[in-house]
């Protein structure tokens, strides 16, 4: 019917707004909450099974960081030293991405696995946010420092890890500032998010048109994971600033617990 394709257009477009941006993992809940309706005789919640509707969610998150990072991007241009380390930072996703990507979906994408590996982000969330040193600015960074948060950034290929968390924590711990570390995270998801969404366009072709493609539905996701994308994006940020990071943290720990229990009784 159309108002469920529409309201499952909302759906989608609320869980890639909040999990794309807060450190909780939008892959992750997307394998539990397809696991849970598939118990409850529902169809299961799979953007990536529509190749379209998995590129409109992730142009409308992309849209998010634009619209608030819009004068820092413009003033990437007058900085070749950080642009060259957002491309460093993006090397090890790529290699990683490229080469284990399906291994990654084909072992990893279990309800048990991911309840692990939120608590793997929860201990990362806190870990980072005890050893922050809070000394060097994003004038400062280093070739080293960004390889070090890239290799961090290829650790969230892994559902139930979270990319802005892994990050963050990873930019505390080589010694950014907090404001920092939240700026670069969202400046290396961009060719992250925007590469995903070309190789999603790049399989369109093996892709047969289907109603869930229409162009009032994709818009609707669209628009909807930018709005919540972008409220998200702007909580997270507070957040960071107040180093309340451990908010995060529980929530991941206490969902990781649940999940692995659930699995287990099941």
């Amino acid at each position: 019917m159309p108002g469920s394709e529409y309201l499952e257009a909302i759906v989608l477009g609320v869980v890639q707004g909040i999990a794309e941006f807060l450190p909780i993992s939008s892959s992750g809940h997307l394998v539990i909450i397809s696991e849970l309706m598939q118990q409850l005789g529902r169809s299961p919640v799979d953007p990536a099974g529509n190749l379209r509707m998995n590129v409109a969610l992730h142009v409308g998150t992309l849209f998010s960081i634009v619209c608030v990072y819009y004068t820092d991007l413009l003033k990437l241009f007058r900085q070749p030293r950080l642009m060259l380390a957002i491309a460093t930072a993006t090397v090890p996703v790529v290699v990683v991405g490229l080469m284990l990507k399906d291994r990654f979906e084909a072992v990893y994408q279990t309800p048990m696995f991911v309840g692990c590996s939120l608590l793997v982000t929860a201990a990362l969330l806190v870990v980072g946010q005890r050893l922050e040193q809070n000394k060097f600015s994003l004038d400062e960074i280093s070739t080293a420092r960004a390889l070090v948060i890239g290799l961090f950034q290829a650790l969230a290929l892994i559902p139930g890890i979270s990319r802005s968390g892994s990050t963050i924590a990873a930019g505390l711990l080589v010694g950014f500032r907090r404001e920092a570390a939240a700026t670069f995270s969202f400046f290396i998801a961009i060719p992250a998010i925007l590469g995903a969404a070309v190789l999603t366009v790049a399989d369109l072709n093996n892709s047969p048109l289907n109603a869930d493609s229409s162009a009032g539905v994709l818009l609707v996701a669209m628009l909807t994971a930018f709005a919540i994308g972008w409220v998200a994006l702007r909580l997270l940020l507070n957040f960071v600033s107040q180093g309340k990071l451990h908010w995060f943290a529980i929530y991941c720990a206490l969902a990781g617990v649940a999940t692995i229990g659930w699995q287990m009784v099941t």
